[in-house]
């Protein structure tokens, strides 16, 4: 029954965003933008960039606000290698991964990998990624560059979804 909602099979999707200054690599645009240079220099195609946004933090919190954007890339690296990739990306770039939620140098998530479902678990991709349907700041950004998208698991038009998200998710073009 799944198979009968799967949308046809999209590309490769990752989102990008900080709200810290990097020590090397400068404001967070600036990093991320340094970030998908490193993964150009690691075989992975940066093939587009959305719009780049200033959003609020979610959950709400006094933290500064964030520089988020989405790429799309092409890889012959899996899901979970691709994953493990972006990892080792945000390791280089010294992304501390302690508390949830925490502001952050730089974060690389894997959002949608050609529309495939996966549960994920250690070392393993979750696909697609699992709250990105109430993210304006994934959402958004995918949008621009993805206008026909629909979530793999549930057949959810973007559109539909965007128009889903709870209210108080503050975003803004850069």
């Amino acid at each position: 029954m799944e198979n009968a909602i799967r949308p046809a099979r999209s590309g490769i999707f990752i989102g990008l965003g900080a709200n810290l200054d990097h020590p090397r690599h400068g404001p967070p645009r600036q990093a991320l933008t340094a970030a998908l240079a490193d993964l150009g220099g690691r075989g992975v195609v940066v093939r587009r960039v959305s719009p780049w946004y200033r959003t609020a933090p979610v959950p709400v919190s006094d933290q500064p606000w964030y520089v988020n954007a989405v790429a799309e890339v092409a890889t012959d690296l899996s899901a979970d290698r691709l994953l493990a990739l972006l990892h080792a990306v945000e390791q280089a770039f010294d992304r501390v991964r302690s508390v949830p939620d925490a502001a952050r140098v730089i974060d690389l998530d894997l959002l949608d990998f050609h529309g495939e479902l996966a549960p994920g678990g250690p070392g393993k991709a979750t696909l697609p990624h699992p709250r990105l349907e109430g993210r304006a700041f994934v959402l958004r950004p995918l949008a621009d560059l993805a206008p026909e998208w629909r979530h793999p698991r549930t057949g959810a038009s973007i559109g539909a979804l965007l128009a889903a998200l709870p209210d108080g998710q503050g975003i803004e073009p850069f």
